[in-house]
C-alpha cells in the first residue's frame, strides 16, 4: 500500500469509484481508494440502478446527461460491462402542475439540445402497449432513459481507475483521518498509514461516521426504501424489445422492466428510518425485511396503470438503506471550516448522477472550482444549524414527498423553525408568513392569505402586490437580518480586504462600496456592500445563505497580525426602511439629520433610532430612498417596535421578502445565486467597473483571462407581454428558456410581476440580442413574447435613490 497519495478516496461505492476514475482522467494518477468490504457493499449493490436526464436544476440536467452518455464510452474503455439498457422514459402528468413542469423540461431540453419532447398517446401506446393511459393530460418520452447494472458500473469505474495508475484497497477500514500542521492529513487504518493534501469522504451509508473522525458533522438520515420485482408476465416476455421505463410520480411509484417482469418501487407516507444513532461497522450486503404493506397504495397505482402486473406473482422483493440530506440533494464539496477534507455523501439518483458528480468533484479537488455553479449541492448551504432533529424531520418530509413537484420559491414546514430572531414572534402575530434561510425564520409577506406554493399567480399574488405598492407609494419596513454580516478590525484590514476583494475599499469613514468577490475560474464568486465605520474598521453585509460558502475564499487571504475578521450575523439584526416617505419616517425617530446634504446615497453613520445605537446605511436593494439599519440582537425588538408605530400613523408596515424581490427586479438589481454566479463573468453581469486591476486581489489571475474575453452572453430586463400573462395567469419565475425565431438564445434567472410598474419583468441571459429585440420566453414551458429594455421601467436613471 502507498504511503503518500495525491487523494486519498473513502468508500468503494458507485460514488467513490467514479470520483477516483476523474481523479485519473484529469491526470491524478498517484490516488488511492479504501474501502472497508467490497466494492458496491453499502447501498450500491441494491439499488434500482434507474437513469434519466431532466431535472428542474439545468446545471444537474446537465451533469446528469452527462453520466448517461458515459456509460457505454466507459463499456469500451475498461472493456467492463454496464449493463446499459436504454430503451427510454415515458414520463406521464395526470395533474396541471405537472403538465406545466414537463412541458418547463422539455423547453429547457430544447435549449440544451437534450432529447426530451412531448409525444402523442398513440405514440405512448406503441412505446409500451402494456400502460394505460386513461386520465393523463401529457405524456413526454427520454429516449435515452433506462438503466443500468449497479456492480457493472461500479467495477467498471473502478477498472478504468486502475488502468490509469489509481490504487483499490478492499477490505481495509478507515480508523483515523488527522489533519497536520501544514493541513495535510493522514488517513490511518490497520493496514498502514497513507500522507495526503486530500481526503474524500464517499463512505455512503457510513459518511456520518467517517466524517466523524475529522471532527466533522454531516447531516444525515438513512431510512429504508423497498422496490419488488414480479416473476415473469407472459406480455413482456412475449415483447421483441425491452420496453420503457415509465415515470409517473403523480402516481408516487416508479416502474420499469427487470428480466421478463417488471420492477416497481416507492416512496411511501409511512417512512421508516434506520440507524439514527450510527451505521452499523458490520453492515455490509444485508437486506431488511418485507414490508409490501406499507407500499401497498403505490403498488396499486401502479396496478391501475399497467393492468397485466395485477395479475403478476412476486419474485423478490429489496428492502435497503438509503442515506439521505435535508433536502435530498448531495452534500457535496471541501469543508469550509478545513483544508482538503471533500465530501460527497447523501446521493439518492447516484446513477443517473455519478458520472457527473465525479466529474466535477474531480474539477473542484485538481482545478479549484467546478465550471458549473453547484450551490443546489454545496454542503456549505447548510451550517451546525442542521441538527439531528431539523435533519430527521426534513429526510421524513423529502422521502415521503420524494415524487412531489418542488414549485419556485416553496416553502415546506417540516422541522421548522430552527433559528430565529427577537422579533420572530412579534411578526407572527403581525400574520407573517415566514421562509426559511439558511435556517432563520423571516417573513414572506403579511396577511390573513396562507402560503401555497404553484407555478402560477397564488392567492398570496394581491397581498405581495399591496406590500409592494405601500413602499413605492410611502414606505415599507423590511426584515434584513438574514444578510450574512461581517466585521475587520485592525491596523491591516483595509489591506486585507483589498486582498480580497476586487474593488477598492473606500478611504474615508463612512464611505461605502459595492465588490464583486472573483471565484477561482474568473467568474462571480459574491457580491458585496463595504463600509469603512472607522480608520481600522470596516462592516461588510453580503449574501445570507452563503456565509458559509464565502468562508472558503475569506481564508485564503491569512489574516495579518493584529486584524480580526468574525461574523456578527447572529449578533447584529437589521430593518430597511424604504420608499419616498422613508426619511419622513425616520426623522421623526432620530435628532440625526438624514437630508442629502447631511446624509448622501452610499454613505454610513452610527445614530440612534428611537434609542437604539443604529449602524444606519444609505443603501436600499428596494432601488428606492432608503436606509438600512443595523442593531444589537437584543435591541431587535425595541427598533422594530418603534418603526412599525411610527409608520402606522403614515400608512407604512411590514413588507416581506417576495415584495423585496419584486421591487429589485423593477430596478433591474441582480442577486446572489441567481444573477451573479461563479460561472458569470464581470463583464455579463455589469460587475467589469468594479473590478480595479491596478490593484492584486483574490484570483486576480483568473479574472485578468475573463475580463479580457469578449461577453458570451448578457444579463437583460424583459417586459413580458401582458396578454400572454394574463391568458396564462403566470409570470416567470427563474430557469425558464428564452428563444428568438425559435433558436434558444438564453434563459430566464429571476422574476417576478412588477407591481408599481404594472409590468411582468424577468432577469436573464441572452446571446446575440439587443435592447429592443422581442424573444420568447417559456413560461410554463409556452411561448410569452417579451421584450428586452433598454432601462429598467422604475426610476430608471436613478433619482430617487439619491433624492
Amino acid at each position: 500500500m502507498r504511503t503518500h497519495a495525491q487523494a486519498v478516496v473513502i468508500g468503494g461505492g458507485v460514488i467513490g469509484c467514479s470520483i477516483l476514475y476523474h481523479l485519473t482522467k484529469l491526470g491524478w494518477t498517484d490516488v488511492v481508494l479504501l474501502e472497508r468490504d467490497e466494492l458496491t457493499s453499502g447501498s450500491t449493490w441494491h439499488a434500482a440502478a434507474n437513469i434519466h436526464g431532466l431535472h428542474d436544476s439545468t446545471n444537474i440536467s446537465r451533469i446528469q446527461h452527462y453520466t448517461m452518455g458515459l456509460y457505454k464510452e466507459l463499456e469500451q474503455e475498461t472493456g467492463q460491462g454496464c449493463g446499459v439498457f436504454q430503451p427510454g422514459s415515458l414520463y406521464l402528468a395526470q395533474t396541471e402542475a405537472r403538465d406545466h413542469q414537463l412541458r418547463l423540461q422539455a423547453a429547457k431540453a430544447k435549449l440544451y439540445g437534450m432529447n426530451f419532447h412531448e409525444v402523442s398517446r398513440d405514440e405512448a401506446e406503441r412505446l409500451h402497449p402494456l400502460v394505460n393511459f386513461d386520465g393523463v393530460r401529457c405524456i413526454m418520452w427520454e429516449p435515452d432513459g433506462g438503466n443500468v447494472d449497479p456492480s457493472g458500473v461500479t467495477n467498471a469505474y473502478a477498472t478504468g481507475a486502475r488502468q490509469n495508475g489509481a490504487e483499490i484497497i478492499r477490505f481495509c477500514p478507515v480508523t483515523g483521518t488527522e489533519q497536520q500542521a501544514d493541513g495535510t492529513w493522514i488517513v490511518r487504518t490497520e493496514q498502514g498509514d497513507i500522507a495526503t493534501p486530500w481526503v474524500v469522504n464517499a463512505a455512503g451509508l457510513w459518511g456520518r461516521e467517517v466524517a466523524a473522525l475529522a471532527g466533522v458533522d454531516l447531516p444525515l438520515q438513512p431510512t429504508e426504501h423497498q422496490y419488488f420485482v414480479t416473476d415473469t408476465i407472459a406480455e413482456v416476455a412475449a415483447m421483441d424489445r425491452r420496453l420503457p421505463s415509465v415515470a409517473d410520480r403523480d402516481g408516487e411509484y416508479y416502474l420499469r422492466q427487470e428480466g421478463q417482469g417488471l420492477l416497481v418501487g416507492a416512496y411511501e407516507k409511512d417512512v421508516r428510518f434506520w440507524a439514527e444513532d450510527g451505521t452499523p461497522q458490520g453492515f455490509g450486503h444485508e437486506l431488511f425485511a418485507d414490508d409490501l404493506e406499507r407500499i401497498e397504495d403505490n403498488m396499486m397505482r401502479a396496478i391501475e396503470r399497467v393492468p397485466v402486473m395485477g395479475t403478476a406473482g412476486i419474485k423478490r422483493v429489496i428492502n435497503g438503506p438509503m442515506i439521505w440530506s435535508p433536502d435530498s440533494n448531495v452534500l457535496f464539496g471541501p469543508v469550509p471550516e478545513l483544508t482538503g477534507y471533500f465530501c460527497c455523501n447523501g446521493i439518492i439518483p447516484g446513477f443517473s448522477q455519478s458520472g457527473g458528480m465525479g466529474l466535477l468533484a474531480a474539477e473542484w479537488i485538481v482545478e479549484g472550482e467546478t465550471k458549473y455553479d453547484m450551490f443546489a449541492w454545496d454542503m456549505a448551504r447548510f451550517g451546525q444549524w442542521a441538527g439531528k432533529a431539523f435533519t430527521k424531520a426534513r429526510v421524513g418530509d423529502q422521502y415521503a414527498h420524494r415524487f412531489k413537484i418542488h414549485f419556485p420559491g416553496e416553502e415546506r414546514e417540516a422541522g421548522r423553525p430552527v433559528r430565529t430572531r427577537p422579533v420572530y414572534e412579534m411578526q407572527r402575530d403581525m400574520k407573517a408568513k415566514m421562509g426559511l434561510n439558511y435556517g432563520w425564520e423571516h417573513p414572506l409577506y403579511f396577511g390573513d392569505v396562507e402560503d401555497t406554493a404553484g407555478f402560477t399567480r397564488q392567492p398570496w399574488w394581491d397581498v405581495v402586490g399591496a406590500e409592494a405598492r405601500m413602499l413605492r407609494d410611502r414606505a415599507g419596513i423590511i426584515d434584513i437580518s438574514n444578510f450574512a454580516k461581517y466585521v475587520c478590525n485592525g491596523p491591516d484590514a483595509e489591506d486585507r480586504l483589498n486582498a480580497v476583494f476586487a474593488n477598492r475599499m473606500p478611504k474615508a469613514v463612512g464611505r461605502s462600496c459595492l465588490t464583486p468577490l472573483i471565484g477561482k475560474r474568473g467568474g462571480i464568486a459574491g457580491d458585496f456592500t463595504v463600509t469603512r465605520l472607522a480608520e481600522e474598521e470596516f462592516w461588510i453585509i453580503g449574501s445570507g445563505m452563503a456565509e458559509r460558502y464565502h468562508q472558503r475564499f475569506f481564508k485564503e487571504i491569512p489574516l495579518p497580525l493584529g486584524t480580526t475578521f468574525e461574523s456578527c450575523t447572529d449578533a447584529m439584526c437589521g430593518f430597511n426602511v424604504a420608499g419616498p416617505d422613508s426619511r419622513a419616517l425616520l426623522q421623526c425617530l432620530t435628532n440625526t439629520s438624514l437630508g442629502t446634504d447631511a446624509f448622501p446615497f452610499m454613505r454610513s453613520q452610527w445614530i440612534e433610532v428611537a434609542g437604539v445605537k443604529t449602524l444606519a446605511l444609505r443603501v436600499s436593494f428596494t432601488g428606492d430612498l432608503g436606509w438600512e439599519l443595523h442593531c444589537r440582537a437584543e435591541d431587535q425588538i425595541r427598533l422594530y417596535t418603534a418603526l412599525i408605530d411610527a409608520g402606522a400613523d403614515m400608512g407604512v408596515g411590514p413588507v416581506g421578502s417576495r415584495a423585496l424581490t419584486s421591487l429589485r427586479i423593477e430596478k433591474g438589481y441582480g442577486s446572489w445565486g441567481r444573477e451573479y454566479s461563479p460561472e458569470y463573468w464581470p463583464q455579463e453581469v455589469g460587475l467589469d467597473s468594479l473590478v480595479k486591476m491596478d490593484k492584486d486581489f483574490l484570483n486576480k489571475a483568473a479574472v485578468e483571462k475573463t475580463i479580457a474575453e469578449p461577453s458570451r452572453e448578457s444579463l437583460v430586463l424583459l417586459h413580458l407581454d401582458e396578454a400572454n400573462v394574463r391568458a396564462s395567469g403566470a409570470d416567470a419565475t427563474g430557469g425558464e428558456p428564452i428563444f428568438r425565431d425559435g433558436v434558444g438564445i438564453g434563459r430566464v434567472t429571476s422574476g417576478a410581476y412588477g407591481y408599481s410598474v404594472g409590468m411582468s419583468l424577468a432577469l436573464g441571459f441572452v446571446s446575440g440580442a439587443k435592447p429592443g429585440d422581442l424573444v420568447d420566453v417559456m413560461v410554463l414551458g409556452r411561448s410569452h413574447r417579451a421584450k428586452i429594455l433598454e432601462k429598467p421601467p422604475f426610476d430608471p436613471d436613478g433619482t430617487r435613490l439619491r433624492s
